[in-house]
């Protein structure tokens, strides 16, 4: 993965078509909106299976994110799915109420394959998002998060790290894998 950029592209549309149906899966969720199943997508790209995470955030702080890692489902089943787990069952947040949805930005992450990393030495900040998993112990950090918090890559590790409710050396642990991915991330 170090010799080439994941490269999710998506049309100003397609795009759109996602963020909607983050959107409308939220509404559903609250009864603001009736009705069932998915509007049809721009593109059979949208139905491709990829992992992807939702990340709502009201005035510019977090007010929740969930994703799925594994491309396992249609991506934008993955998103319906992922918005709702964002508003309602992150357990960092209360579930998100009527009142809150007219101040929610949405980011969607699409992400590419997770594979395990070489040599932490290699990975790059903003384009990298990490995984660290030792034993019962998993903690995931998206891309942007080092970015937005001016982390550097040892600051990212550890972090990831303490994400995974570990040490903040763990990375230096032989018995601890870790994986790394990319991200095609846009929002409203």
């Amino acid at each position: 993965m170090t010799d080439s950029h994941f490269t999710f592209e998506l049309s100003d549309d397609e795009k759109q078509y996602l963020l909607d149906v983050a959107r409308l899966s939220i509404r559903r969720s609250l009864g603001m909106e009736q009705g069932a199943g998915l509007p049809e997508p721009p593109s059979a790209r949208l139905t491709e299976k990829f992992g992807a995470f939702v990340t709502l955030k009201k005035r510019n702080s977090l007010r929740g994110c969930i994703g799925h890692i594994v491309g396992d489902a249609p991506l934008n089943e993955t998103i319906y799915r992922m918005a709702h787990s964002a508003a309602f069952e992150d357990p960092r947040f209360p579930s998100l109420a009527e009142s809150e949805y007219r101040e929610l930005s949405i980011e969607i992450s699409v992400l590419s394959e997770l594979t395990p990393c070489p040599d932490p030495e290699q990975i790059v900040v903003g384009r990298h998002g990490l995984l660290m998993q030792q034993g019962m112990h998993q903690g995931l950090l998206l891309p942007q998060v080092p970015v937005e918090w001016g982390w550097t890559r040892e600051q990212f590790l550890a972090q990831t790290c303490g994400k995974a409710g570990m040490p903040a050396t763990c990375w230096r642990d032989p018995q601890t894998r870790i994986f790394w991915f990319e991200a095609a991330i846009f929002g409203d």
